[in-house]
C-alpha cells in the first residue's frame, strides 16, 4: 500500500462527549476577508475544546501578534494531548459523509507519502499540484508546523475514479461500519458524519481498487492523486519532511510520522463535488491595453459580440470560444488560436503576468459571475473563464503540468473541508 502513498493512519478524534459542532471549524484559508465570519466562529465555539484553537486562520496571517498565535496552537494541542481530549482509531481510514447544499459527497481520510509528492512544475510523481504552487506561501505555513506535535489536515486529493470503485463500495455499505461521529457545522457547513473503516478486509478493499487504478496510468508519467484544495499546506509538509528528513538515517525516514500528512481523498466523479472557475477583473487598463498584451499571448484573437453573459457562458462551455470579456455595456466571446498552451486560463495567466511586471494595470480573482458584471458596471474589464471538466481536468494536468492559480474553486467557502480528524507528527 505505501508504495501508492495511500495509506490508513493512526487518526484521532474528539471524545464523544465533547460538541463536534463546535469542535469543527472551516478550513483557514477560507474568508480571509471577512474577520467577522472567524469572530463569530470565535464567539460559537467559546470554551468548548476545538479545532479553532489549533489552526491559524489565514486572516490575521498578516497582523501583529503572530507569534504567540503559533504558540498558543502549540500550548493547545499539548493541552488537549495531556488532558485525554482525543480518542485514538489506530491504523484506520474514516470515511466522511458531508452534505452540503450543492449536495451529498464522499472522502477517504487517510495519510498520504510525502516522498511520493513533487509540487514542482515538471514533476512525474504520483502525488502533485494542480495549481501553480507560490513558494513564497509555504514559510508561514511551514513556522505553524514546525513545532506543532499534531496535524488536523484541511487538503483534499482526487482521484480520477470514473469505475467508482475506491470510496464508493464503503459509501454504500457505510451502514454496517461503526459511527465515529455525526453532526451539523456551524455556520451554514451542512451536515458531516464519520464511519470507522478498520476491517483488513475493508482496508484491502482500497488498496486493490487504487492498484487497479494505478495499473490504467501511463507507466511514464502516473498520475493517480491531484490536489484539490489546501495545496500549498501539502507543500509545506513536505518541505518540513525535507527539513526533517536531513537529519535522520534512512531507517528513522522509513517510520517517522511526519513523512506522511493526513488528507481526504475525494472522486471527481463524485457528483456532490461541483467546481466553479475562478474569473478574474481588470482595473487601471483599458480593452485596447489588455487586447495589445493579449496579442503577445496568441498567434489569432477572434472577438464576437453576444447579448450578455448568459449567452457567452454557453459558448465558452460548448467550446465556441475561450473566454468571455466584459467592457462596459459589450460583452464579447474571445477565440484565441496559437497559443503556448491549451487551456485558456494559462492565457490568461501569461496576459496577467505581463501587466503586473510592466505596471499597465492591476487584477483581482472572482468568485462569482455576479461581482464581475457588477465590477465591470464600474469600470473595471471582466473576464470569464469557462467551467472545469471533470472529463478532462487529470489529462489537462498531464499536458500542461498544473492550472495557474486560481483557477478554480471546489464548492462555495462554507463548503470547503471542515477540521475533524488529527494526527500526531512527533
Amino acid at each position: 500500500m505505501k508504495d501508492l502513498g495511500f495509506s490508513p493512519a493512526d487518526i484521532l478524534l474528539p471524545r464523544e462527549d465533547i460538541s463536534m459542532e463546535r469542535w469543527a471549524v472551516v478550513a483557514c484559508d477560507q474568508y480571509t476577508s471577512q474577520k467577522e465570519y472567524w469572530e463569530e466562529a470565535d464567539r460559537i465555539v467559546g470554551s468548548s475544546p476545538s479545532t479553532l484553537r489549533m489552526i491559524l486562520p489565514e486572516c490575521y496571517l498578516e497582523e501583529s501578534g503572530k507569534e504567540e498565535r503559533i504558540r498558543a496552537v502549540e500550548e493547545t494541542m499539548k493541552k488537549y494531548l495531556s488532558e485525554g481530549i482525543f480518542r485514538t482509531f489506530p491504523d484506520s481510514y474514516i470515511l466522511v459523509k458531508r452534505d452540503t447544499e450543492t449536495g451529498t459527497r464522499y472522502g477517504l481520510v487517510g495519510k498520504l507519502d510525502l516522498e511520493e509528492y513533487d509540487y514542482s512544475e515538471s514533476s512525474l510523481s504520483l502525488i502533485r499540484a494542480t495549481e501553480g504552487t507560490i513558494l513564497s506561501r509555504i514559510p508561514p505555513r511551514k513556522e505553524i508546523r514546525k513545532n506543532a506535535l499534531l496535524e488536523l489536515p484541511h487538503i483534499m486529493v482526487l482521484i480520477s475514479d470514473s469505475s467508482r470503485r475506491v470510496i464508493e463500495p464503503l459509501a454504500e455499505k457505510r451502514e454496517e461500519l461503526e459511527k465515529v461521529y455525526d453532526s451539523p457545522l456551524m455556520l451554514e457547513g451542512g451536515h458531516v458524519t464519520g464511519y470507522l473503516v478498520n476491517s483488513e478486509e475493508d482496508k484491502k478493499a482500497v488498496q486493490d481498487a487504487l492498484y487497479a487504478l494505478y495499473a490504467s496510468l501511463d507507466p511514464g508519467n502516473p498520475l493517480l492523486f491531484a490536489m484539490g484544495d489546501g495545496n500549498h499546506s501539502l507543500a509545506s509538509a513536505k518541505s518540513s519532511w525535507e527539513d526533517i528528513k536531513a537529519g535522520l538515517t534512512e531507517e528513522e525516514r522509513e517510520s517517522h510520522p511526519a513523512r506522511y500528512a493526513l488528507v481526504e481523498i475525494e472522486n471527481i466523479f463524485d457528483p456532490g463535488l461541483q467546481f466553479e472557475p475562478i474569473h478574474r477583473a481588470f482595473f487601471s487598463i483599458s480593452k485596447a491595453a489588455f487586447d495589445e498584451i493579449l496579442s503577445h499571448h496568441a498567434k489569432e484573437i477572434k472577438e464576437e459580440k453576444v447579448k450578455d453573459t448568459e449567452e457567452g457562458i454557453k459558448a465558452i462551455n460548448s467550446g465556441h470560444g475561450s473566454f468571455i470579456v466584459i467592457s462596459g455595456n459589450d460583452h464579447i466571446v474571445y477565440s484565441l488560436t496559437g497559443t503556448e498552451r491549451a487551456l485558456p486560463a494559462w492565457t490568461v495567466q501569461s496576459v496577467i503576468d505581463e501587466m503586473l511586471n510592466e505596471k499597465k494595470g492591476e487584477v483581482d480573482y472572482i468568485h462569482g459571475i455576479d461581482t464581475v458584471e457588477s465590477l465591470a458596471e464600474k469600470g473595471a474589464i471582466g473576464l470569464i473563464l469557462p467551467d472545469i471538466s471533470k472529463q478532462t481536468f487529470f489529462q489537462s494536468i498531464l499536458c500542461d503540468k498544473a492550472f495557474p492559480r486560481k483557477t478554480f474553486s471546489i464548492g462555495h467557502a462554507n463548503e470547503k473541508r471542515y477540521y475533524i480528524e488529527a494526527r500526531r507528527i512527533r
